[in-house]
Formats: structure tokens, sequence, C-alpha cells
């Protein structure tokens, strides 16, 4: 491999650091990173202060230059040029890329997705790969072309998904498995032997942009579906449901096949069947869902049992049902 191919980054997101930990480490003997195109700093936090991102800091610390445009003008597509980058790493970057800064590079740009490519292309691939059930998620490593997600395939890393973890673990797991997927493949990208497979159309889902409507539960649906949704949907944006004029933030569920008792059965969904050392037990559909972590509005997000000292659900107590809107469809959600 070439020991100067020059590489230039394309992220906004700390779930890409992994990745440039790697090529600014052991990758250096492969590529020389020559710059980072990054978000403009925007207002984060509480205090709504104006902060850079990750990369950004990252990128600093390393003495890299930093390029962070609101817009991709004729202007910034000449100053990608000027850098004469062989080739671009794009990562949940969050500027759609027209056709000639795409092939500003010699060897084009390519894209981390987080997501078994052609499912869940979009916005929140992540969230809605675990909301929907899957037990298998990972990186597509992609050539990126005009339409969305829909570029040919280099390679794949997977990560399975347990019924116990949230988007935030499996965030940290995709940010690590980005790392042995770059090892293999880069070699082959810089010396032009690697293969890009077509997707497979016929197989292609798609996922939006989330919002905090997507936080509601039906607990007439199935347990399984319900614990999903909760893990899929923390952090961001939360499932949450409405107690006492209060909105309680659910950060982990599981899903019990089997109800406690006979009783259980009898019980409307929704309803409060009491509690256990892992959880608020809660009839469904279909099965008992235990909510095990839970936050009250300015708290923090509590273990069940500690959750309860200050705020207690007694068994009886009905927790209300919202429409649950769809996560996932076979065409682009707009």
């Amino acid at each position: 491999m070439k020991s100067n191919t020059r590489v230039v980054i394309l992220s906004s997101d700390t779930i890409a650091l992994p990745m440039l930990e790697w090529l600014a480490g052991e990758g250096t003997s492969a590529v020389e990173i020559v710059a980072v195109f990054t978000q403009p700093d925007r207002e984060t936090g509480r205090g709504q202060r104006v902060q850079p991102n990750g990369i950004k800091l990252w990128a600093q610390a390393r003495g890299l230059s930093v390029f962070q445009p609101e817009k991709l003008t004729e202007d910034v597509r000449q100053q990608l040029v000027a850098l004469q980058p062989d080739l671009g790493l794009v990562m949940a970057y969050g500027h759609i890329l027209r056709d000639d800064f795409i092939v500003a590079p010699r060897l084009g740009m390519l894209n981390f997705h987080t997501s078994l490519l052609p499912r869940y292309r979009g916005a929140s691939p992540i969230q809605t790969a675990i909301a929907n059930g899957e037990r298998e998620t990972g990186v597509t490593l992609m050539r990126i072309v005009r339409r969305l997600d829909a570029g040919p395939i280099a390679e794949v890393e997977r990560v399975a998904i347990s019924p116990l973890e949230t988007a935030l673990e499996i965030d940290a797991k995709l940010a690590q498995a980005c790392v042995p997927l770059l090892c293999r493949a880069l070699p082959r990208v810089v010396a032009g032997t690697q293969e890009f497979a077509p997707q497979d159309e016929a197989q292609a889902t798609y996922c939006r942009k989330l919002t905090k409507d997507d936080g509601a539960l039906d607990f007439s649906a199935p347990a399984t579906e319900l614990a999903a949704r909760i893990n899929g949907l923390f952090p961001w944006p939360g499932c949450a449901v409405e107690i006492a004029g209060q909105n309680l933030k659910i950060g982990l569920a599981e899903a019990l096949l089997q109800v406690a008792d006979a009783g259980d059965a009898r019980s409307s969904a929704g309803a409060v069947l009491g509690a256990d050392a892992d959880g608020v037990l809660v009839a469904t559909g279909a099965g008992t869902l235990r909510l095990r972590r839970l936050q009250r509005p300015g708290g923090k997000m509590l273990a069940a049992a500690d959750f309860l000292r200050g705020f207690p659900l007694t068994a009886g107590t009905q927790l209300p049902s919202r429409p649950m809107p769809a996560l996932v469809e076979r065409r682009p959600l707009k």
C-alpha cells in the first residue's frame, strides 16, 4: 500500500472516533489524514452554549486542518479539491454530498453506515433496528452515490444485539466495529482491488429522523415489541408514560413471555401488576413487560427499585396507551 495516501474525513459524530484513532495510530503507515470536515459549532446542553463537536476537538488536538461549512458551496468544493485527497471517509457527517464532491477524491468517497444494508437506510438505523426487534446489526462500508444509502457495498462488520442492550450500548459497539472493517478493506480500496457488490433493492427498508412523538407506547402491543421499542429509543427520543401529570421516561425494559400468574392474564393492557427485584411489571397485549429503569422529570435515570422509593407505582395503576408511529417503511420516509 502507498504510504502517502491522502485521506479527508467527513464526520460530525463521536461514533467515528475509534476509526479515526486507528487511522491516526496504526493506520498512519498507510494513510495521511490531510483534513477533517465537520458541522459548525452548535448550541448544546442545558445552557445552550455554542460548542465544538467531539470530532473537531479530536482533530484540533492533533493539529489537523478543520473545515466547518454550513453549506457545501462551490467554494467548499474547491477547498476540498485543493487538498488533493486520494480518498474520502464519511461517517455521520450531516450533509448530503453532491456528485462533484463525491468524485473530488481520486478514489471517491466511502461511507460507514450503521446497519446491514440494504436494511435500515436513512437517518436512524441504530435505534430503528433495535426498536424493530433485530438481534443483529452492523456497519456497512459502501461507496457513496446520490441515492440514499444505496451505493455498492465493500464490506460489513456484524454486531449482535442482546435483549437488554439499548441504542447507547449498540452505538458504542458499532463505533468499535468500524476498526476491523476499515482495517480489512482499506488496503484493497487503495490498491484498487476492492470489489463492490450492488445492493438488493427488493430488500431495502428505510428509517427516518426520530422525534419525541416516537416515544409513545401502546400497551396493547406485545411485550416483546414494547421492550424493543423502549430499548431502541433510549436515550433519544426516549419512551415515556404520563402518570399523575408527570412524564416518566423509561430507560430499559424486558419482555417476560409468561405472565406471573393466571390472574394477570385478565388484567387490562397497561395495568401495573406489581414489582419484583428487577422492575415494575406491566400487563400488555401478549406477555408481561418489566420496566427496569425509570426517570421522573428533573431526576436521574434510576433502577426501578430506587425509583419506586420516591415514586410508588402500586398494583392496579393504569399506564395510558398512545398510538406508536411506524418507524420503518419500504420507501424513503420523509
